[in-house]
């Protein structure tokens, strides 16, 4: 009985660890207009919501079938852009609230887990370092203006704090227990009203050294690069085509590697509509497919507001 317990609990760590981190690491990650510079003495206050649904893929070892998500989110950001030196620099926080259920079979039983409350947030600092200076509404205009082809190349530093809904005793958890560092570059060149972006990130883990069981979760880095063709229309609308990939992220826990390593291919459609001059929506759908035995295929629609003051 004690030697099916364990085993029992093994495989359902797997579980857990493996679709709670498919759907949520890849996921939302595709981000077009992430290096558009913002005029100094403005801010931006947003807010968004999305809907992610799909399926889970398992090795079929951890007897885990038929597994689906269906996840509820909605987030508030805040955008300051910053004067260093003769540098523009961009702070963005955002704090997320989650509902998310996860419905499937697990050793051919049906298994259903919701969670409900906050996730961890994240704070990230931005600078550009090829590209226009820092300059106020009227200046940066007159820059694009003057420069109707360029290039900008930034890089930036994200930290997602553990202060999301966690318990030690739960193996499914809003938060994660521990810090993910997203160290990232991109660049941007615009000709005329188009545009073309490219970012690639890592993402680093801390331990959680409270994992379920008392146990110590470890987590190899992720890798991700995402790309976007964005078109401008002389309205202020705008469209974007973006694709991106994640590979790495295989979790360990108690030294024993799980073989869970992500390999996520991803395809996004996203559109612009302003609302007033200091006002817009935004509204996107993202598919993520998995290209490895284990990962997810999920869809996701959102929408997002945001004012500019």
């Amino acid at each position: 009985m004690g030697i099916y317990k364990s085993k029992n609990v093994k495989i359902t760590s797997v579980f857990i660890i493996c679709f709670f981190n498919l759907t949520l690491l890849f996921a939302q990650d595709i981000e077009p207009r992430r290096w558009t510079p913002l005029p100094i003495g403005t801010h931006v206050i947003g807010g968004g919501y999305v809907h992610t649904f799909g399926d889970i893929i398992f090795d079929p070892v951890l007897q885990a079938e038929d597994v689906t998500l269906h996840l509820d989110a909605v987030a508030l950001s805040y955008v300051q852009p910053l004067k260093i030196g003769n540098k523009l620099g961009r702070l963005d926080v955002l704090l997320p609230y989650v509902n998310a259920k996860w419905d499937g079979l697990l050793r051919g039983t049906p298994t259903s887990i919701r969670r409900t409350g906050f996730s961890d947030p994240r704070v990230r600092f931005s600078m550009n370092i090829i590209g226009p200076k820092a300059l106020n509404a009227q200046e940066m205009m007159t820059y694009y203006a003057e420069n109707p082809s360029s290039t900008m190349l930034g890089a930036s530093i994200a930290v997602t704090f553990p202060l999301g809904q966690y318990a030690g005793d739960r193996l499914l958890n809003l938060g994660q227990n521990r810090f993910v560092i997203r160290p990232q570059i991109g660049f941007v060149h615009n000709w005329g009203l188009w545009s073309y972006e490219f970012t690639a990130s890592v993402f680093l883990y801390t331990n959680n050294k409270d994992f379920f069981n008392n146990q110590v979760r470890k987590q190899d880095p992720t890798f991700a690069a995402q790309t976007h063709l964005i078109r401008r229309f002389k309205n202020r609308m705008w469209a974007s085509v973006s694709a991106g990939y994640g590979l790495g992220g295989q979790s360990i826990v108690n030294s024993q590697p799980n073989n869970d390593e992500r390999g996520d291919f991803l395809t996004s459609l996203a559109f612009g509509i302003p609302v007033t001059k200091k006002q817009s929506v935004k509204l996107f759908y993202l598919h993520s497919e998995s290209v490895k035995s284990v990962g997810s295929d999920t869809d996701s629609i959102g929408l997002g507001y945001s004012v500019l003051f």
